[in-house]
């Protein structure tokens, strides 16, 4: 079955749609030229006589005037061409009736008008004004479709960028972590290594997908709490909680852990005195909320726009426009972050419109 975007668009479609437009022309102006008291099959016979002048006359404005001069701004030109045109149109309307309509209507005994070449013209006119904008209409869609894929594409890079951005930075702090361990020649280190291999197996291969599911998004945080827990032992205190369903619901890879690392590099390692860490995590009816506050020294500013930050920021405009809500707060001797996000219970990316998503190859008109 041809679905209709593929019929407009596709070039595989290009005979069959110009066909169907002029069949249908053709049984258009018969049925109108009937409800004034032509006969039905003879006006079939008289427009058809009529649809090659009709074709000469439309497709070089719909396939040379719009596409090389109107679109392209020549509108001079194009202006000036269309007059010289209509003028074209006028003498092939007078000749096309003189020499091939009158004489093939009354070889078949068709009745027909007398002198009326003015109705021919403005028929041939209103023919090629239809099949033109049509033309025009198809071609602004199509400028449409390469513009929303340009975007479409520029977003993808940007992303994937951001995505690059992140994960060397949450690396460098991990491993200078393990690295730590492994002077004090620590006996965790391979279960640590472990957990760190666990978390690169995501960065490299779950986080190449638009979405992750939450519940593996809360797996990795956990690990990397553990991670951090190990290095900071008795000297931290870590309150991590988790409500509601998280099997079903999907995410951005990456957009709640770079708090979770922020919360632990200018908390836990900037503090004289015992830190302390709170993280919850809730789902309901689809919609996250992630919470995460720490103690901080209340003697060292801090800017709330570190690399992490600015890219999670930047992915939520992106990925979440409308669909989130981020509040972040520095309250003197502590650090707060709430995030809420509108999830999806299925994963899905961003798309171009279905009337748009067609080939990207050159339709002709």
């Amino acid at each position: 079955m041809i679905k209709t975007n593929e019929f407009i668009f596709s070039p595989k479609y290009g005979v069959l749609r110009h066909v169907s437009f002029w069949l249908l022309w053709l049984l258009g102006w018969s049925c109108f030229l009937s409800m004034i008291g032509s006969v039905f099959i003879h006006n079939v016979i008289r427009i058809g006589i009529w649809v090659p002048a009709f074709i000469i006359f439309s497709y070089p404005i719909s396939s040379i005037a719009i596409p090389k001069l109107l679109l392209k701004g020549n509108y001079l030109v194009f202006l000036g061409s269309v007059f010289f045109w209509l003028m074209f149109g006028w003498f092939l309307s007078v000749y096309y009736l003189k020499y091939i309509s009158v004489p093939l209507l009354d070889l078949m005994k068709i009745r027909h008008g007398d002198n009326y070449e003015w109705q021919c013209f403005l028929c041939v006119l209103t023919t090629a004004a239809c099949f033109s904008s049509l033309s025009l209409g198809k071609q602004w869609l199509l400028k449409q479709r390469d513009f929303l894929q340009a975007r479409q594409e520029k977003i993808t890079a940007e992303l994937q960028l951001l995505k690059a951005q992140v994960h060397p930075h949450f690396l460098f702090n991990t491993l200078n972590n393990i690295y730590s361990f492994s002077l004090d020649g620590s006996p965790k280190t391979p279960q640590l290594i472990l957990k760190l291999s666990s978390l690169l197996s995501y960065m490299l291969y779950d986080c190449k997908a638009e979405q992750v599911r939450l519940e593996k998004e809360v797996e990795i945080m956990k690990d990397y709490i553990d991670l951090e827990r190990e290095r900071y032992g008795n000297t931290i205190e870590i309150s991590w909680t988790v409500e509601g369903t998280i099997t079903d619901n999907f995410i951005s890879p990456l957009l709640m852990l770079p708090f979770l690392e922020n919360a632990f590099k200018h908390g836990a390692s900037e503090q004289i005195e015992k830190p302390w860490m709170g993280v919850d995590i809730s789902v309901e009816n689809n919609i996250l909320k992630f919470n995460i506050a720490n103690s901080k020294n209340e003697y060292i500013s801090h800017s709330n726009n570190g690399i992490g930050i600015d890219n999670v920021k930047k992915r939520l405009e992106f990925l979440y426009p409308g669909k989130h809500e981020l509040k972040i707060n520095d309250e003197g001797d502590f650090f707060a972050v709430a995030l809420m996000v509108k999830l999806s219970d299925s994963i899905s990316a961003y798309t171009m419109p279905h009337f748009l998503a067609v080939t990207t190859q050159t339709v002709p008109s």
